[in-house]
């Protein structure tokens, strides 16, 4: 098995700045490769992760977020296996879906997507990150689990430490301290909340979230307080970079863009390629629950595993051209893109697969569409750098644009 240093590390500031060509010498040369500075073997080929996330005989867990997420979020459903993980997942799952979802959260999408694009509509430019992506996912779990808009900047600040602690591959001990700070203080924001939820419910999530019972088991408030944690930072920061890599990825490709412009039914695709191309994760870790032998080699039990989304989901074995952005590929299906036969790894695959996956579609579908008919003639802002940046989550950290104005 080739070790760190004989393939491109994944810290190094090369890597940062280009990680796909990384990528594609790592499924060329080393599939399966040590990595000692985070004590991971590395996958990078589609099949293998694939493998590691469909998790049919039980051989990969998820032991790992012991110490990579309860430490910021508290014990989450990530962690839980058999039936415990099975009940609370049917314990949530249903916000994010069927009724609950159009009734209820697609109004408070449309709300808050509108609220923001009114503040800049007129204007004529915008800073698509700054302006909209940063804000929008936040502003949308505010408002669906009830809370106080007016605290967006504490919760972007808790979900922005949270996400760094998860990237922190190189143990700054000042970014773990902040992600473990974050924990103290969203629980001191949260459990007041809870509880007052739990004595006088409304029609939120948060209060769907307590009263909430599959087979006589109910969430404790810790159990709610994790989740909704998990929910800010997980939805929060995937959404935000979506957003941004979509109309970053349709800026670089004019074509397509006229394309969505014409037809709007197009952002699904678009959404769906920028999740294969570009995904807002570039890494989820698993944990060997025996020895395993995959296609790429043979790892012990009691391992991390590292698995490279953002190099599966560019692996030439199962895509045709992968480098290329193309929202009309014949190879990735729109259509179940956004569920658990998804042809992408972006949201993982599985008993794990992301239940906020159709959330994501919501608020994303919406986003980009209101976008759209608030921006004609979109086009990138002289000197707009659209590269993305990053490592465990990436995408461009602004999207500078100019467009005809429109009135409010």
């Amino acid at each position: 098995m080739p070790a760190a240093q004989q393939i491109p590390d994944i810290l190094s500031p090369e890597f940062a700045a280009d990680p796909y060509t990384a990528y594609r010498v790592m499924r060329e040369t080393a599939p399966l490769a040590w990595h000692e500075a985070t004590q991971s073997y590395i996958l990078s080929r589609y099949a293998d992760v694939e493998r590691v996330f469909k998790d049919k005989g039980g051989e990969f867990t998820t032991d790992n977020y012991d110490w990579q997420l309860e430490p910021v979020h508290g014990k989450t459903i990530l962690q839980l296996s058999g039936r415990e993980h099975a009940v609370r997942r049917a314990l949530v799952a249903p916000a994010f879906r069927g009724v609950d979802l159009q009734e209820k959260f697609l109004p408070v999408i449309e709300r808050n997507s509108r609220e923001l694009i009114d503040a800049f509509r007129h204007t004529g430019s915008a800073d698509l990150v700054a302006d909209y992506a940063s804000r929008f996912p936040v502003a949308v779990i505010a408002d669906m689990l009830g809370l106080d808009k007016a605290d967006h900047d504490r919760f972007h600040g808790w979900y922005t430490a949270v996400i760094a602690f998860l990237g922190n591959l190189s143990g700054d001990p000042e970014v773990t301290e902040a992600g473990q700070r974050t924990r103290v203080e969203f629980a001191e924001y949260m459990m007041p909340v809870i509880r007052e939820r739990r004595e006088k419910p409304g029609e939120d999530l948060l209060s769907t979230l307590c009263a909430a019972e599959v087979d006589g088991v109910r969430m404790s408030d810790e159990d709610i307080k994790a989740f909704c944690s998990l929910l800010l930072a997980a939805g929060g920061e995937t959404t935000d970079k979506a957003i941004a890599g979509i109309f970053a990825n349709l800026l670089n490709h004019p074509e397509q863009l006229a394309a969505v412009y014409a037809d709007r039914g197009l952002i699904g695709r678009a959404f769906a390629e920028t999740l294969r191309y570009s995904p807002p994760v570039h890494m989820i870790m698993r944990q060997t629950a025996k020895e395993v032998t995959l296609d790429a080699g043979t790892i012990p039990a009691g391992a991390t595993v590292t698995c490279l989304i953002g190099s599966a989901n560019r692996d030439g074995g199962r895509y045709r051209d992968p480098d290329r952005f193309d929202i009309f590929r014949d190879d990735l299906d729109a259509t179940t893109a956004f569920s658990a036969a998804a042809g992408h790894l972006a949201f993982a695959l599985g008993r794990h697969f992301c239940v906020g996956a159709l959330l994501a579609k919501a608020e994303v579908e919406i986003g980009v569409g209101q976008l759209l008919d608030a921006m004609p003639g979109l086009r990138p802002a002289p000197g707009a750098d659209l590269t993305e940046r990053g490592v465990f989550t990436r995408g461009p950290k602004s999207v500078p644009v100019e467009f005809t104005p429109v009135a409010p």
